[in-house]
């Protein structure tokens, strides 16, 4: 269906957009890490739990109960966010951003080495360049761009190891259940992990100005509106399209850090960026399996 197909990657496009404001959220929430993620899945959970109230197309109506895999969804995505969160803090939005969209290489080497799925030697060759990229965007750091860039530069490749994860999890839950439910759930459970992660850390958890809850409004949007659109394009798309066209995330991002906290990026830094970006989208294309000549259809069908 062309114009179904269309439309989700509209909508998947348009998350990714979204999405790309959460960097930019999380440095105004005055709050820590970890509680900027426990706002955001707070602010998010009456939405989706409105959104649950519509039957989607497997006739899932009501939030339900949560599934052994939705437990796990919701233990990636805290992992991700807290991870991810620290990332913001210690490194620039850009090199935050664009080190946890490695995601994509990710799932297809542990596709390669779980399922025993063997990719062609140009993914191996787009592998390495593509941590040699992130390599790059670490080292070219000027030293000017967050407290601890080294280590925020790791924590964002670790992070892209739990976004695979809740990646892969969402994906097998969407055949069974509605994008709406499976948000709710994940989220649900994943709130009280993460107020518990920031309380453990002694962090700040309320914000210290109207400026400060706004932005942890505007992080429950975000969850609602980009990754909830990124769950429901899952459904429709396939995840190594929905992967790499996520990919528009970084590029947002990088351009507020930019206008909104004059993050420049050295060359080596947008050198490396640009490997990163191009050899994600490569490895997803080497991996694609080669299809022979369609089956002849009849009339009926």
């Amino acid at each position: 269906m062309p114009n179904s197909r269309a439309a989700a990657l509209t909508v998947l496009v348009a998350s990714a957009a979204v999405l790309g404001l959460a960097p930019i959220l999380v440095r105004l929430t005055e709050t820590g890490p970890a509680a900027a993620g426990f706002w955001r899945f707070a602010f998010a959970l009456p939405w989706l739990a409105l959104l649950t109230l519509r039957a989607g197309p497997l006739g899932d109506r009501g939030p339900g109960r949560p599934s052994p895999l939705m437990a796990l969804a919701a233990l990636f995505f805290v992992l991700d966010l807290g991870f991810w969160h620290y990332s913001i803090a210690f490194t620039s939005v850009a090199n935050a951003t664009t080190l946890t969209n490695l995601t994509p290489v990710i799932v297809t080497a542990v596709a390669w080495l779980v399922f025993r799925e063997r990719p062609r030697a140009l993914f191996l060759l787009a592998l390495a360049v593509a941590l040699f990229g992130a390599w790059t965007m670490s080292a070219g750091a000027d030293g000017r761009q967050g407290s601890n860039p080294r280590l925020g530069d790791l924590f964002a490749a670790v992070t892209a190891l739990w976004y695979a994860g809740y990646f892969l999890t969402v994906k097998a839950l969407r055949g069974r259940y509605a994008a709406s439910r499976i948000m709710l759930w994940s989220t649900a459970l994943g709130a009280p992990l993460l107020l518990g992660l920031a309380l453990i850390l002694g962090e700040a958890v309320p914000p210290a100005s109207v400026a400060g809850w706004a932005a942890c409004a505007g992080l429950g949007l975000v969850h609602v509106a980009g990754q909830g659109g990124v769950a429901w394009a899952l459904g429709r798309l396939p995840a190594a399209l929905t992967a790499v066209t996520v990919l528009i995330q970084p590029v947002v991002a990088a351009i507020l850090g930019w206008l909104l906290f004059a993050e420049t990026m050295t060359a080596a830094q947008m050198l490396g960026g640009g490997a990163v970006l191009a050899d994600v989208v490569l490895a997803q294309w080497s991996s694609r399996r080669r299809r022979g000549p369609p089956a002849p259809t009849t009339a009926a069908a």
